[in-house]
C-alpha cells in the first residue's frame, strides 16, 4: 500500500465507476502515451480518484501491460482511506496497487497520470491550480490526462498535459449512440464546460462539429462512422487544426492543440 508524504490533496468524488467506463481514454493513452511510457526509466502510472470500486485502474494496468511494457506499474489512488482498503483485494504487486493520495499524488513521481472525472465536481477557479500541483510532481517528460466522461463511457472529453501545462483537448464518442456532436458539450472537462457560450474558442467548435455533422447527413445510409469522418473533414477544412488523421477518427475522436480552444 502507498502512504502518502503528507496529507492528501483534494475532495472524495461521488465515486461512480464501472467496467469499461474509461475505455475510450485508456485506449487513446495507450496509442498516443506509450512512447513517453516506453522510454520512462520508471514505468509508474497513477490512476487518480479510481473510485468506489477498483474496476478501471485494473483495466488500465491490462491495457497497457498488454500493449505498452509488461513491467509497468499502477498506482490506484483515492483520498477516501475506506475505498482503499476495499481495493485492496484487487491488488497485483508490484503491476497494481493501491493507496491514499489527492493531487499531491502521494509523492510519487509518475510516468503518466490519468484523472478522469476528477475535477468535474470542483470550481472552474480551482482547475489551474490542480493541475499544476499534480504536473509539478510528474517524473521528467511525464504526462497528465485530466478530463471527464459519462456514466458509461460513450461520451468524453479530455486535455493532455505536461510539465509546461495544458497541450491538446480530445472529444470522444460512441459513434453508434451519438445523435449529435453538441452531446459532447455535456462532457467536456472542467476547464471548459463552463465555456460552451457565444465568444469562446470551445463554442465555435461545438457548432462547427453540429453544423458539419447535420450537413453530413447524407450518410446516414453508410453508417455513422461515415458520417462522422465527413464531418471532422469538415470541421477541419474550415481550418480548424486537428491534430490527429482519419484512422483516429474512425474511433469517433478528434484531437486539437490547445490554443485552438482554450478559454479566450
Amino acid at each position: 500500500m502507498v502512504v502518502p508524504a503528507s496529507r492528501p490533496l483534494g475532495v472524495v468524488t461521488r465515486g461512480t465507476t464501472g467496467p469499461n467506463r474509461l475505455r475510450r481514454v485508456d485506449n487513446w493513452i495507450v496509442e498516443t502515451c506509450a512512447d513517453p511510457l516506453r522510454a520512462a526509466p520508471d514505468p509508474l502510472v497513477v490512476d487518480l480518484g479510481y473510485g468506489a470500486a477498483p474496476v478501471t485502474a485494473v483495466e488500465l494496468r491490462a491495457r497497457l501491460a498488454a500493449r505498452v511494457r509488461a513491467d509497468v506499474r499502477v498506482v490506484g489512488l483515492e483520498i477516501d482511506p475506506v475505498r482503499v482498503a476495499d481495493a485492496q483485494p484487487a491488488a497485483d504487486p508490484p503491476g497494481l496497487t493501491f493507496g491514499r493520495g489527492g493531487f499531491e499524488l502521494a509523492g510519487l513521481r509518475p510516468a503518466l497520470v490519468r484523472a478522469l472525472n476528477v475535477l468535474r465536481q470542483y470550481d472552474e477557479s480551482e482547475v489551474a491550480a490542480a493541475w499544476a500541483t499534480m504536473c509539478a510532481r510528474l517524473a521528467p517528460g511525464g504526462l497528465l490526462v485530466e478530463g471527464t466522461c459519462d456514466e458509461l463511457g460513450r461520451l468524453a472529453g479530455w486535455v493532455l498535459l505536461d510539465a509546461d501545462g495544458p497541450r491538446s483537448l480530445t472529444l470522444a464518442a460512441r459513434l453508434a449512440t451519438l445523435e449529435s456532436p453538441a452531446e459532447l458539450a455535456e462532457r467536456l472537462p472542467k476547464a471548459l464546460i463552463h465555456r460552451n457560450v457565444p465568444g469562446e474558442r470551445i463554442h465555435d467548435l461545438i457548432r462547427a462539429l453540429d453544423d458539419a455533422w447535420h450537413a453530413a447527413a447524407g450518410y446516414v445510409p453508410f453508417g455513422p462512422r461515415q458520417r462522422w469522418l465527413h464531418t471532422v473533414s469538415a470541421v477541419r477544412a474550415q481550418g480548424w487544426p486537428v491534430l490527429d488523421r482519419p484512422r483516429h477518427w474512425r474511433h469517433g475522436r478528434l484531437t486539437l492543440p490547445w490554443p485552438a480552444v482554450s478559454p479566450t
